[in-house]
Parts: structure tokens; C-alpha cells; sequence
């Protein structure tokens, strides 16, 4: 053994021999190792003493290498026993909370899997709801230009007859109905534009969420995917390595019931979106159909007044035209009248020159002659009778010609006023009624 050795080994732990089971070397060897003393000392070995041991110290040298020896066995023995059981501990437990880890896994994906599916359902259901709303929407938007056409109608129509003429210039029961068509057509026009404002909102409000719906599904999809994956990962994968910051939860996670609240918050506003939906559809039909009733309700009141007032007004150019013909005929009686008059008035003449003329001649008999006798009374009377008589027919003349006159006057009267009532129903019935024939149906009125 080699020197170097004896003096790394004489240092022993006399604690760690007491402990091991091991004897202690002698008590004066080991005091004669600590004190330096030697049996073999003295002169003779004076030149020899650097290089040599006495027993004594091989002795405690070899009793220390032992121990030692037995120590690291002993110490090694141990751990080997704990490693051991560290090893079936761990290994249990790492095959347990990977068991686990994987159940929740499974459970996750369940979890992801029905919140996906709820997602997915209720967009769906908003791409359905939506449709029908662009659907309304068109319905709103033909409807609304529909009633273009009835405005048009009624408009026309009251600046038609603003060019009838005389006293058939009047507001009568067409005007006013024509008056109420027209405010009828701008209220439901406010009406549907405003409708239609609440479906154009409506169906944004729809489609942001189907946007967040989608967002979450998407983002669900991916999740349930890694999550598949991670749950397919075994002791046996190979693509498998290692992420040491991995198990450090970062600051933006959120807990389970922060989760499931977010998805739920989703589907809510989905729902009410949904809600809102088909009760602005309702109301859209209902908008539609009651509009469209009323309009045609309106159309047919201002028809039937326009077929009155054409009745009436072929009613009262019967009458006047009635009235003129019977004008016509008296005028033509009375002409006849006043020629007669005339002549009757001429026929007189004669008889008042040869009644006068003998008056005249009589005059002129000489001095007792001249005296009324009863041809001078006789003469007398037929000038005066006949002079009366013709006064009389001057005075039904004049009253003749004065009757011609105002015949004459009612006949202008009367044809103006048929001039009037024919100009009145062209308007009515030949102008804006064949217009009104172009009035929408129900069916086109209710967006269809």
C-alpha cells in the first residue's frame, strides 16, 4: 500500500465505525497513532522512518478502509431501497394523475363538445331568422315602392279635376276621399320605412351575434381539437417533448365558471336576438297585410265616391239636357209666336189706315155736315179698337221677344252647364277612373 494511501486513510470517524456495528481498534493504538509513538523508534531506524508504517497503523488504516467500505454499501443499500420505493410511488402516481389528467379530458371535451353543439344550434338559428328578415326586408322594400303607384294615382287624380270648370269646380265627396287616400299612402310610408329601419337594425344586431357566436365556436372548435390531441398523447408518443414553463398558468387564463359564463352570456344575447327576430317578423306581416287592407280599403271608398259623383253627374246632364230640349222647343214656339204677333200686328195696319183715312175725309164735311152721327161714332170706336188692339199686340210682342230672350239665355245657360257636366265626367270617369283601374292589387300592396 502505498504511502499516499496510509495518509489519506488515517483520518477515521470513530462515530461512523460505532455506528456501523464494527469493533474499535485498541485504545493505545489508537492513542499511540495520535501521539506518534512507535515501538520500533531509535537510532538504528532514524534513516528509515519517513517511509514506513508500524502495524498499529496498517491495522487502524485497514479498519478504516473496511468501514468506509461498509458505509457506502450500507448508505447505498438504502438508497437503493428508497430509490425503489420512490420509483413504485412515483410510478403509481404519475400513472394515476395521468389517468386523471386524461378523464378530464375526456370530460372537457364533452363539455366543449355540448357548448359547441349549442353554439352551432343557435347559429343555425340565426342564419334561419335572418333569411326570413331579409326576406321581410324585400317585402318592405317592394311594398314601399308599390305605394309609389297609389300616390301617383291619387295625386293625378286631384290635379285632374282642379281643371274642371264653373260650378262643378267643387270639394265634394271624391275630393275628400281622394284627400284621405293621399294621407293615408304618407303615414303608411312613414310606417314601413320606419319598419323597415327597425328589420335593417335588427338584422345587424342578428348578425353580430352570429359574428360572437362564431368567434366562440371557432375558438371551441380549436380548443376541442388541441384538447383531442392532448388526450390521444400517451407513454408511447412520439411527439412528445419536453416544455418546461408549460405548467405555469398564465395571467389571462379564466376559471371554469368565468367559461361557462362567457358562452352562456353568448347564447343569451343569441336567444334574444333570436326573440327580437321573430317578433319584428310578426310584426312585419302584420305591418303588411293591415296596410295593404287598409290601402285597398281606401281605393275601393274613393272608387264608389268617384261612381257617385259620375252618376250624379250623368244624372244632372240628363236633366239639363232634358231641360234644354224642352228650351229648344218653346224657343222655337215662341219665334213662331212672335211671327205671328208680327203678322197679326201687320194685319191691323189696313184697317187703322182705313178707319183713320175715313175719319180723315169725314172731317172735312162742311158746316152743320160735320156732326157725330153714328158712322162718326162707328168710325171712332173701330179706329180706337183697332188701335187698342194693336197696343195689345205690341205689348205681347215685346213680352215675346223678352220670353225669347231669356229662352235664349237659359238655352246658353243650360248647354254651358252640359258643356260643364261633360267635361266634369270626362275627367271622372273617363280620365281618372280608367287611371285608378292601375291601382296595385292586395298582393302586390303586401310585398309580394
Amino acid at each position: 500500500m502505498s504511502s499516499e494511501v496510509l495518509v489519506a486513510r488515517h483520518n477515521f470517524d470513530s462515530r461512523s465505525v460505532a455506528q456501523a456495528g464494527e469493533p474499535f481498534p485498541p485504545p493505545d493504538a489508537e492513542a499511540t497513532f495520535k501521539e506518534g509513538f512507535y515501538p520500533s523508534s531509535g537510532l538504528a531506524t532514524a534513516g528509515y522512518r519517513s517511509s514506513k508504517y508500524s502495524p498499529e497503523e496498517w491495522h487502524i488504516n485497514n479498519f478504516s478502509t473496511l468501514h468506509q467500505a461498509a458505509t457506502d454499501r450500507n448508505n447505498a443499500e438504502r438508497i437503493c431501497h428508497e430509490s425503489k420505493t420512490l420509483y413504485q410511488e412515483t410510478e403509481a402516481g404519475t400513472l394515476r394523475t395521468q389517468a386523471e389528467g386524461t378523464r378530464h379530458l375526456g370530460e372537457r371535451l364533452q363539455h366543449i363538445h355540448f357548448w359547441k353543439s349549442e353554439l352551432q344550434r343557435h347559429i343555425e338559428k340565426l342564419v334561419a331568422e335572418t333569411d326570413l328578415l331579409l326576406g321581410q326586408k324585400r317585402r318592405l322594400l317592394k311594398a314601399l315602392d308599390a305605394t309609389e303607384i297609389p300616390f301617383a294615382i291619387a295625386t293625378d287624380n286631384l290635379t285632374c279635376r282642379e281643371r274642371r270648370l264653373g260650378p262643378d269646380l267643387v270639394k265634394d265627396g271624391v275630393e275628400e276621399e281622394l284627400l284621405k287616400e293621399v294621407e293615408l299612402i304618407r303615414s303608411i310610408q312613414a310606417l314601413l320605412k320606419r319598419t323597415l329601419s327597425q328589420a335593417v337594425n335588427q338584422i345587424k344586431c342578428n348578425r353580430d351575434a352570429k359574428q360572437t357566436l362564431e368567434l366562440d365556436w371557432s375558438d371551441k372548435y380549436q380548443a376541442y381539437s388541441l384538447d383531442d390531441q392532448c388526450g390521444r398523447y400517451n407513454n408511447m408518443s412520439t411527439d412528445t417533448q419536453y416544455h418546461p414553463n408549460s405548467e405555469n398558468l398564465q395571467d389571462q387564463l379564466c376559471n371554469r365558471d368565468a367559461w361557462v359564463s362567457f358562452t352562456q352570456d353568448n347564447l343569451s344575447v343569441a336567444q334574444r336576438e333570436e326573440q327580437a327576430s321573430v317578433e319584428l317578423r310578426l310584426l312585419v306581416e302584420r305591418v303588411l297585410q293591415e296596410t295593404a287592407e287598409d290601402l285597398r280599403v281606401q281605393c275601393s271608398n274613393v272608387d264608389q265616391a268617384f261612381s257617385q259623383r259620375c252618376l250624379q253627374l250623368t244624372e244632372a246632364k240628363t236633366q239639363l239636357q232634358l231641360h234644354l230640349t224642352q228650351i229648344l222647343d218653346q224657343i222655337g214656339a215662341q219665334e213662331r209666336n212672335i211671327v205671328s204677333l208680327q203678322q197679326a200686328l201687320y194685319d191691323k195696319e189696313a184697317p187703322l189706315r182705313v178707319a183713320q183715312s175715313r175719319l180723315h175725309q169725314r172731317s172735312h164735311r162742311p158746316h152743320m155736315e160735320l156732326c157725330r152721327d153714328n158712322p162718326q161714332f162707328s168710325l171712332v170706336g173701330e179706329a180706337g179698337q183697332i188701335s187698342q188692339t194693336m197696343s195689345s199686340l205690341q205689348q205681347q210682342l215685346s213680352a215675346a221677344r223678352s220670353s225669347l230672350s231669356h229662352l235664349e239665355e237659359s238655352r246658353m245657360v243650360l248647354e254651358k252647364d252640359i258643356g260643364c257636366k261633360t267635361h266634369s265626367l270626362l275627367i271622372d270617369r273617363d280620365k281618372c277612373m280608367s287611371h285608378r283601374t292601375r291601382y296595385p292589387t292586395i298582393i302586390a300592396l303586401s310585398g309580394y
